[in-house]
């Protein structure tokens, strides 16, 4: 029976060390290990996520679209030339006059032509530099709303990590204390002071906490894989953050007393986006209005001409120079597409109306909920306090009355079991507030 129990207890020894030493390589760190704060992981995500990346060059994008509307109102310059060489002219009959050649075989033709031309009154190109502009605004405007929804998505990370962490703690300190009752178990056992059953008991205890650490310990890992991806480092870097989810205790407390019932949606980036959409199909309609007014333009030009060479001395060709300013208008008298456009667009605008109405009712219940869950988990927070003191106090009568003999193994192990399941309940609680607290944000566009 010694024997056994001490193959048990070294095994017992032995995987208390590994966990242990696991711990203290994490605490410890090395050298190469990035530890960041919520500001760095910001900063870090802001500067190297490739969405936020895209995102710049699509604004890029659109300044140059801005750019070539208002450049279409700039004058226009265009040179061309031509060089005909006849090898065999056409003969024309007229009758009775006989036959004619028209030109002469075995010469070169030479045409230049420089033509300069400026829109004087264009409505389609002045409405479609408004459009453009507003596309830019929208282009800006969904770089902001990605910048958004990558805070969010690195903020919950963030916390995910402290939570999880918060979890592995929990479960370790659980298994230390599994692992100094066994030990307290065994020696009451060798001077009979207790049952076989109550150390196999405690035995169990350590064993059944092994598996569930190494699943919190893979969850810390993930969490922090997450964590890397969206901050766009490379995924083998070791990473630690700093704090943890108990230190924003005080926060949510002072916080949940500022909460209102009632939220702006100004600044939120869907509407702010179906807006903008909304000027844009406007503008759209103003254009195709526009194609129903005339247009207006001066050119000119300057050619010369140079006919029936018999060489290639082109410095010896007698040359013909001609100039005219033509200012040209056009008016439009029917085209049917025009009034099929319109009658679409205005459509598409009365569709855009409905969604965004029925956004805004959808945005503002998301705050309500987001509101609600903050101030549920807060309340939750501070319950859970309460309940882990009382969990502390309520595991340390059960170790009393168990070595004085008038408590029972179950007593204690149901003890510690309350108390790891206050403290996972104590941090899940500030968790979903501070995940509240973040989706809140983002449906606000607080940046």
């Amino acid at each position: 029976m010694k024997r056994g129990f001490l193959i048990k207890t070294g095994f017992l020894i032995a995987a208390a060390f590994v966990l242990g030493q696991t711990v203290c390589a994490q605490d410890a760190g090395t050298d190469n290990v990035l530890r960041v704060s919520l500001d760095d992981a910001l900063r870090i995500a802001l500067s190297d996520n490739p969405t936020i990346k895209i995102a710049q060059q699509q604004i890029e994008v659109k300044k140059v679209s801005n750019k070539e509307a208002w450049q279409a109102l700039l004058p226009t310059a265009d040179f061309g030339g031509t060089v005909q060489y006849t090898l065999l002219a056409p003969m024309i009959s007229l009758g009775d006059f006989g036959k004619h050649k028209m030109g002469i075989d075995n010469t070169s033709t030479w045409s230049g032509q420089f033509q300069v031309s400026l829109p004087l009154f264009a409505p389609t190109i002045y409405a479609t530099m408004n459009l453009t502009k507003s596309d830019l605004e929208n282009a800006v405007e969904q770089s902001r709303s990605s910048k958004l929804d990558l805070m969010n998505q690195v903020t919950k990370a963030y916390y995910q990590v402290m939570l999880a962490q918060d979890g592995y703690d929990a479960l370790f300190s659980s298994f230390e204390q599994a692992r100094e009752n066994f030990y307290m178990v065994s020696k009451l056992y060798e001077l009979g002071g207790t049952s076989e059953y109550d150390k196999i008991s405690a035995e169990v205890q350590v064993r059944s906490l092994s598996p569930t650490l190494i699943q919190a310990r893979n969850a810390v890992a993930m969490a922090k894989l997450q964590l890397l991806v969206l901050m766009g480092v490379d995924p083998e870097t070791e990473i630690e953050v700093e704090g943890a989810i108990k230190d924003y205790e005080d926060r949510i407390y002072a916080e949940v007393m500022e909460l209102d019932s009632y939220y702006s949606l100004e600044d939120n980036s869907n509407m702010r986006q179906l807006k903008l959409n909304e000027t844009m199909l406007n503008q759209t309609l103003r254009i195709q209005k526009m194609n129903f007014l005339p247009t207006l333009a001066l050119s000119g030009n300057y050619s010369l001409n140079s006919l029936q060479n018999k060489d290639w001395n082109i410095g010896q060709y007698e040359w013909a120079k001609s100039s005219s300013v033509i200012l040209s208008v056009s008016i439009p008298i029917f085209r049917a597409g025009n009034f099929t456009k319109l009658r679409s667009t205005k459509l598409q605008i009365s569709q855009l109306n409905e969604s965004i109405d029925y956004t805004e009712r959808q945005l503002g219940l998301q705050v309500r909920n987001y509101v609600d869950n903050m101030r549920a988990s807060a309340e939750q927070a501070a319950s859970n306090i309460e309940a882990i003191r009382q969990a502390e106090k309520g595991r340390e009568i059960a170790g009393k009355r168990y070595e004085t003999g008038k408590g029972t193994i179950l007593e204690l192990n149901n003890s510690e079991v309350a108390l790891t399941q206050a403290k996972l309940t104590y941090s899940q609680s500030i968790y979903n507030y501070l995940a509240a607290k973040a989706d809140l944000d983002k449906v606000l566009g607080r940046e």
